[in-house]
């Protein structure tokens, strides 16, 4: 596996701006939401699953995914977001892995939106965490101009993610996106020079414990 460096934050903390900017630089970025929507487009094998474990009002015409109806079911039925989780994750887990191991940059950046909530598997394989974050206002406001949810819905959600303090305690490294969009890329670009250092120094380490000196029996 390459150096893996973990990105997450709070909804609309700008975790997807950074990812861009990484993906700029030239970096391989993996994301487990687009894998989602990837393994759950119109017909495919998991959204078959979903549609007979749930039922088949939750699917459109063309036979892809209600995804708000089925938002609406997973925030308001544990049980039920459990049973997605249980059936989505390894396949995400499964095609993220396929995709670090097929990148060719010094580093990949997975983007993992609820990496502290439930995503062990990825704290496990990432040598760095790093999550973008914002004050909790600047959070709403932003989700609010991309979804059209109201304050209190964007709250709700909030409410079920992992605290601001436990997130940033957890995390190796913090992009503070409280500012203009130009700031956060700059931060980006300081890390990306940072992470290259880190990233060449963790190939050195496994060259030199792969690479045994022989020893030959006379």
């Amino acid at each position: 596996m390459p150096f893996i460096v973990a990105l997450t934050g709070g909804i609309g903390s700008g975790k997807s701006s950074a990812a861009a900017y990484f993906a700029n630089l030239g970096i391989a970025v993996v994301d487990t939401d687009a894998i989602a929507h990837d393994l759950t487009r119109p017909d495919s094998p998991a959204v078959r699953e979903i549609a007979r474990r749930f039922g088949d009002e939750y699917l459109l015409a063309d036979g892809g995914l209600d995804r708000a109806k089925l938002r609406q079911l997973v925030f308001n039925t544990p049980s039920a977001r459990t049973e997605l989780e249980c059936l989505l994750h390894p396949l995400i887990l499964q095609e993220a892995e396929r995709r670090i191991r097929a990148a060719d940059t010094p580093y990949v950046v997975v983007v993992v939106p609820l990496l502290f909530e439930r995503g062990d598997a990825y704290r496990k394989m990432a040598q760095r965490i790093v999550t973008v974050d914002c004050d909790p206002s600047r959070q709403i406001s932003r989700t609010q101009a991309r979804s059209g949810l109201t304050a209190d819905e964007v709250r709700a959600i909030m409410a079920t993610q992992a605290e601001r303090e436990g997130r940033l305690k957890q995390s190796d490294i913090v992009l503070s996106n409280n500012g203009a969009p130009d700031e956060l890329h700059a931060q980006v670009a300081a890390l990306h020079l940072r992470l290259l250092k880190e990233a060449a120094c963790h190939t050195a380490a496994a060259v030199s414990v792969c690479q045994k000196p022989r020893i030959v029996s006379e």
